[in-house]
């Protein structure tokens, strides 16, 4: 029996085939080679069409089949994880009605601010664990109000995930994870938010049917099947934002346990049982993938936009033809500080943690005769560390103080300079696994099928590939200081 997990990612789609039965992963595809884009009409907005999304998963799917290295009719059940807090807007005949205002624009932070203002902080707070902030509730109050035309055309909204669910099955469902990730649910009543709903004057009937996370969110329509070789009335059987599903592709479920990723973005997401928040909206609480009102789970998240996206734009401006393993073996030419450079990797949008604020990527202490491009690619993965860091501190604020950090040998991950840095800045030492957000989803539609009984039965043969550990955090710690005197001039 197969299991078929989709991974929505800002810069590709990534499908892979999972064996139910080993819990191994048979095959994987991405597609497209090169990285998509971002429309970024005016600065700090950030879209992407969901059409491209959709036509970018069949062909990931038929390129996967190409590999054939399973039978296609054998496909059970499928999940689908999905880049957070997007909005897609579809009307009764489910064509979307624009772009996507994708995770990291930044549009909406004025009018989140409005309403954390209006509604009060502390009820915020209280009620949503978030400010209402540039989620995609804020989101689609700024649609309302500068195009009244395509709110009014809207029959659904919902996340980039449930889009994609839609076209494979005809069928709009969402979840209460989704719903707080856009900062619609209210965790004290359990139901819509009255408050944001209210405030912004959105209508409910854009929301549709609530399902748990695993669960049928409906089966594969005759159409799609035969265009993708797929067997009609496969369910779907799960959906989670990227964060979310990266914790459970690491099994990262219980109060205490800790995930962190580093692609386009880069999080750390930690997992409680209490409905916790920053007072200052810095990192959010949202509703876990195995989040009930009877049990809670909440994934703490702290997230840095500027982290794969930055890497990528050193390659492309300074790489000199090279690859990212190139990047990375010449980074590893240059000892730790990077002989003085510092870089700052803020400049993909408002980052949460600094308050919401557009601060912009920087580098500082460039010297003319002592750099080269060897620094700058070292630089920027110490800095992207140095983030998360600084982030990790406010973690630590509220109560999250991990032991251990589990994370997939991915992305930034593959790179030693980075994990390095990681491990040593943090001061806590990495498990490292086989693991990515289309394996996760899989494994998600296992559960959701109840192909597997529990997590438990689902991570039988889940084991790490190794354990890094730091070795010189107080060398780091030092270059980390100096980082952090500088940021805090910039914020000044």
């Amino acid at each position: 029996m197969l299991l078929l997990g989709i991974d929505i990612g800002t810069s590709a789609i990534k499908v892979s085939v999972m064996d139910a039965d080993t819990q191994q992963c048979i095959g994987s595809a991405h597609y497209p080679d090169e990285e998509s884009g971002i429309i970024s009409p005016k600065p700090g907005w950030a879209e992407q069409s969901p059409d491209m999304w959709w036509e970018h998963v069949q062909l990931a799917i038929l390129k996967l089949h190409a590999q054939r290295k399973y039978n296609p009719k054998n496909i059970a059940a499928i999940g689908i994880a999905y880049q957070m807090h997007g909005l897609v807007m579809v009307d009764k005949h489910q064509h979307s009605l624009r772009n996507s205002i994708i995770w990291c624009d930044s549009r909406a932070v004025e009018t989140g601010e409005n309403a954390f203002e209006s509604i009060g902080k502390e009820k915020c707070l209280l009620h949503l664990l978030n400010s209402p902030g540039n989620f995609t509730a804020s989101k689609l109050a700024w649609v309302k109000q500068h195009e009244p035309g395509i709110y009014a055309a809207a029959d659904k909204i919902m996340l980039p995930g449930d889009f994609i669910a839609m076209k494979l099955t005809g069928t709009i469902t969402t979840s209460i994870a989704a719903l707080s990730e856009g900062i619609f649910w209210d965790f004290q009543t359990n139901e819509l938010s009255k408050d944001v709903f209210d405030f912004y004057g959105l209508s409910t009937t854009l929301i549709p049917e609530i399902k748990e996370v695993f669960a049928e969110h409906g089966q594969l329509t005759a159409n799609v099947a035969a265009s993708l070789s797929l067997k009609e009335g496969i369910p779907v059987t799960y959906k989670a934002g990227d964060q979310p599903n990266n914790a459970l592709a690491l099994n990262v479920l219980q109060p205490g346990e800790v995930a962190a990723s580093a692609g386009t973005s880069g999080v750390i997401y930690g997992v409680s049982d209490q409905l916790t928040y920053d007072n200052g909206s810095r990192v959010n609480s949202f509703a876990h993938v195995n989040y009930t009102a009877e049990q809670k789970r909440l994934g703490v998240l702290l997230c840095i936009n500027g982290t794969g996206i930055l890497n990528r734009w050193v390659k492309n401006i300074a790489g000199a033809g090279l690859d990212y393993k190139g990047i990375n073996k010449a980074a590893s030419t240059i000892p730790p500080g990077s002989d003085g450079l510092l870089v700052f990797p803020f400049g993909n949008g408002a980052e949460r943690m600094l308050g919401n604020r557009m601060v912009h990527a920087h580098i500082h202490n460039l010297d003319l005769n002592k750099h080269g491009q060897s620094h700058l690619y070292r630089a920027a993965q110490e800095g992207i560390a140095f983030a998360f860091r600084y982030g990790l501190d406010i973690l630590r604020e509220n109560g999250m103080n991990p032991q251990v950090i589990r994370a997939g040998k991915a992305n930034m991950f593959l790179s030693d300079v980075f994990t390095t840095s990681f491990v040593n800045t943090l001061n806590i030492p990495v498990e490292m696994y086989h693991s990515d957000g289309s394996s996760g989803a899989a494994t998600g539609a296992g559960l959701g099928a109840k192909i597997y009984a529990s997590p438990k039965e689902a991570f039988l043969h889940f084991k790490p590939l190794e354990l890094v550990k730091p070795s010189s955090h107080t060398i780091y710690d030092g270059y980390y200081q100096k980082w952090l005197e500088q940021l805090q001039k910039q914020l000044t």
